[in-house]
């Protein structure tokens, strides 16, 4: 029986049709216009992952603010008790904290995004959508936890009596680059994670090395008058020293950022960032078949 046009028939469903990979499909321009006819989808996953971290728990949301916190702690009785604290006229305990805030937020996204496909193959298997909205929740649910611990950097500041200033606009391009840094590594290690199983075994060590390797619980400018001038430009190679440095000084040391540090950081987010974006569409189409 052949459907005749207002008796009640449903519309044609849309057919999406997956096809290998072409240079087309690559280009991240082309791919990034597609995003916005899945907003609803990208919302509502965000939102979930919220809810879902901290659904079961007494303190909830409090969690965003208990690591940062408890790891200030360690560090700042670690310096006091065996040794004279860097961080100068600053509280130390304010020092820490304000490098932490960014470090914890960027260490929990690439932690959990780098597993955002191998941990959602059942909806990966059942349904066609852009796949970088997965790591892309986790990026956006590391801001909102960022957003959460720097209420309390906030708090810390006003019992240390330190103010801001002026310079605390330089905290938006640190977050900016955050943003595009963590992107860009979710989409490369998610993507890696769906092939070897070994990135997300040796994340922890990863980020646990990372952090003794960025200027967390010491100042920039130890490292730089410490090291050659050749090895701190390798040093600096690492956008988190920028992200890290650059907030630090923006609220609690009214400084302006480093400038070799923040170039570099830029410098290298803005070759992972496609990078990692155009190694993930290459291989969007058989994540279902590898998950």
């Amino acid at each position: 029986m052949t459907a005749v046009p207002g008796d009640g028939a449903a519309p044609p469903r849309e057919t999406t049709i997956i096809e290998p990979p072409s240079a087309a499909d690559l280009w991240p321009l082309a791919a990034i216009r597609k995003l916005p006819h899945f907003a609803d989808l990208l919302r509502t996953l965000t939102l979930h992952r919220l809810r879902v971290r901290y659904k079961q728990s007494r303190l909830g949301i409090a969690w965003a603010l208990i690591q940062p916190l408890a790891m200030m702690l360690v560090f700042t009785l670690m310096f006091t008790v065996l040794g004279r604290a860097p961080g100068g006229d600053v509280p130390y305990a304010l020092f820490a904290y304000s490098a932490l805030v960014p470090w914890v937020a960027f260490a929990g996204g690439l932690s959990t995004a780098s597993t955002s496909l191998t941990g959602h193959a059942s909806l990966l298997t059942k349904v066609y959508f852009p796949r970088e909205i997965l790591p892309i929740t986790y990026v956006l649910a590391a801001l909102a936890d960022l957003g959460l611990a720097s209420l309390a950097l906030f708090a810390l500041m006003l019992w240390f009596g330190v103010g801001l200033s002026v310079t605390a606009l330089w905290a938006l391009p640190a977050i900016l680059l955050l943003t595009a840094f963590l992107a860009g590594g979710s989409f490369l290690l998610s993507a890696l994670q769906v092939r070897y199983r070994d990135v997300g075994i040796g994340m922890p060590v990863l980020l646990q090395v990372w952090m003794f390797a960025t200027p967390v619980i010491y100042p920039l400018d130890a490292v730089r008058d410490a090291l050659p001038a050749w090895l701190y430009r390798l040093y600096v190679l690492n956008p988190m020293a920028a992200v890290t440095d650059t907030f630090r000084r923006a609220l609690v040391l009214h400084q302006p950022p480093d400038p070799l540090a923040l170039a570099s950081g830029v410098l290298v987010t803005a070759v992972l960032l496609p990078a990692g974006y155009i190694y993930f569409k290459a291989h969007e189409r058989t994540m279902a078949d590898s998950v």
